[in-house]
């Protein structure tokens, strides 16, 4: 199984995602972005772009590595990675039916505010990012059309992270 935590940047995932693997048994972290780090390191490097996920090899590397690791691991893979478009994010979920691997998807959620102040506050990535700044307009946007119906969305606003993690585990064992 895979239990991905969704939503844009500020939202949580990265925080929560060591806590849920720590309350679901025979669970591990696999951070996606690393798939996209590989894919930037290529020389020379692939068509330019502003995102890594618009490479159509991220995708479908996000799929098959996620796929081996099961199968050598087994258990459940913890991925906390922000898919905003609708159609990257059927494109990795069809990918991972093909090959029967159930997936929660969970659409951590916090206010704009809230989402700003954790930006502008968080020590490890630098405060104000542009980058993460840039995508609070688009994941309002999915927020508002696709993303319900895609995942179980969990309100963050008030939740500490570890509030967050016990939700995520609460929902994958029922």
């Amino acid at each position: 199984m895979i239990v991905w935590l969704n939503g844009t940047h500020g939202a949580g995932k990265t925080t929560a995602s060591p806590l849920v693997q720590e309350l679901i048994p025979d669970s591990r972290v696999f951070d996606a972005e690393k798939v996209g780090e590989t894919l930037m390191d290529i020389k020379p490097g692939l068509p330019p772009t502003d995102n890594f996920q618009h490479w159509p090899p991220w995708r479908s590397l996000v799929v098959e590595t996620a796929r081996q690791v099961l199968d050598y691991t087994g258990g459940v893979l913890v991925i906390p990675m922000t898919v905003l478009v609708e159609e990257y994010w059927n494109e990795i979920s069809a990918g991972l039916a093909r090959h029967s691997i159930r997936v929660r998807h969970f659409v951590l959620h916090a206010d704009a505010d809230s989402l700003r102040k954790r930006i502008a506050g968080d020590t490890v990535l630098g405060a104000d990012s542009p980058f993460r700044l840039k995508h609070l307009e688009p994941y309002a946007e999915a927020a508002r059309t696709w993303l319900p119906t895609a995942g179980e969305m969990i309100d963050t606003t008030h939740l500490t992270p570890s509030q967050t993690a016990l939700r995520i585990a609460e929902a994958v064992k029922r």
